[in-house]
């Protein structure tokens, strides 16, 4: 590990430095989600490019000259993504995030502690790393930025040895997970109503601190895994159940919402409620009929133990005993109200999640979802 310390500088000039960077980082996360629905918007790509552009001069600035390689390249790589020269991917997603997500480690040391350990080697690997990706070697690119994202979060690496590996790259699954949690194939009216229904969305989660982005998470996550179980449920009525599934929370009291201790009987059955909210939104249009079953059903449970209904087994619909497992795979990964809520890494969720399957998911499709998240932990796939 190496040390930095910064030249003297104002405290303030490093904190007004780091407000920016926590500005810029959440306006690339929103337009990080756009550009999983439109990949090729070049006003998109530009505005991603700007924001790493905007960094790099302000760390210049100050002399943060560790940082400044590893930023400049990752600023290379989106000027080949906004001239049309390399596609956007997901992993160019993880990349470009868990980038910033380093920065901001950096300059809040800077400024807490007055100096920062890093680790030069790594740096100098994901320079490496991204230096590769060229407009020359398309193929080469999701393995270059999937190896990128991998050093950055090893997290997400399920530990295996080579030969373990090997043995699961020859068993995955022959789909890859899509850039968007809407269909490809979805068209006409019911292509209409989906990108609808992500918009409705859209300022429901900025209601809560903990959902931004929740929608576009769980839907590209069921697509991929209901492909692995080889599409036992329609697409199309899935993600928009997906999209709509905790719409009636946004109705909840913000007091309650955000409560950090445990609810209360009360507060609880209120909260329950939201699924008979969400499902009313759906039930005049009949063509989103098994959606609306979907929304209904999620909170239900194998041992007859959920609500509202206390439906059991086979007569839960396949669709909501799928969008359980990823709700709750969501829920576990990201930050919460609750003081006893501790945000587990993807890995652990995983196992966390094997581990009180019983009685409570559907053991066919914690198979598929197995499969599906070893495959994108190992490869370090955007989730």
């Amino acid at each position: 590990m190496q040390t930095f310390k910064p030249e003297d500088l104002d405290e303030d000039i490093l904190t007004d430095l780091l407000e920016e960077i926590n500005e810029l980082y959440e306006a690339s996360e929103q337009i990080l989600i756009e550009l999983e629905l439109k990949p090729e918007d070049n006003e998109l790509q530009r505005s991603l490019f700007r924001a790493i552009h905007t960094i790099k001069g302000d760390l210049g600035l100050v002399s943060f000259s560790p940082l400044i390689p590893l930023l400049q390249h990752s600023e290379d790589l989106l000027d080949y993504l906004r001239k049309g020269q390399i596609q956007y991917t997901s992993n160019m997603s993880d990349l470009v995030l868990l980038t910033m997500d380093r920065v901001k480690i950096f300059v809040q040391s800077c400024i807490q502690a007055g100096y920062t350990e890093y680790d030069e080697n790594l740096f100098s690997q994901l320079v490496t790393h991204i230096k590769r990706i060229t407009p020359d070697n398309t193929p080469q690119h999701e393995r270059l930025l999937a190896e990128a994202v991998l050093l950055l979060d090893p997290s997400l690496d399920f530990g295996l040895d080579s030969d373990e590996r090997k043995q699961q790259n020859n068993s995955e699954p022959a789909v890859s997970i899509a850039t968007t949690g809407i269909p490809k194939s979805i068209s006409g009216d019911n292509r209409n109503d989906l990108v609808f229904f992500r918009e409705l969305m859209k300022p429901i989660e900025k209601r809560s601190k903990y959902w931004d982005g929740r929608g576009d998470r769980i839907a590209q996550l069921a697509g991929y895994i209901n492909k692995i179980a080889g599409n036992l449920i329609d697409e199309e009525q899935l993600a928009v159940a997906c999209y709509m599934h905790d719409f009636g929370m946004a109705f909840m009291p913000i007091e309650i919402l955000h409560k950090s201790s445990k609810l209360n009987d009360a507060e609880f059955n209120l909260m329950r409620s939201h699924v008979y909210k969400s499902a009313r939104l759906l039930e005049n249009l009949t063509q989103w009929n098994e959606a609306r079953k979907i929304v209904m059903q999620h909170h239900e449970r194998l041992d007859g133990s959920g609500y509202p209904l206390g439906l059991k087994g086979e007569d839960i619909c396949e669709g909501a005993k799928l969008l359980a497992i990823l709700d709750t795979f969501n829920a576990i990964t990201h930050a919460r109200a609750q003081d006893n809520h501790k945000q587990r890494p993807k890995k652990k969720a995983v196992i966390e999640i094997n581990h009180i399957a019983k009685g409570q998911f559907c053991p066919k499709w914690m198979r598929a979802f197995n499969r599906g998240m070893g495959t994108l932990l190992t490869k370090g796939s955007s989730l």
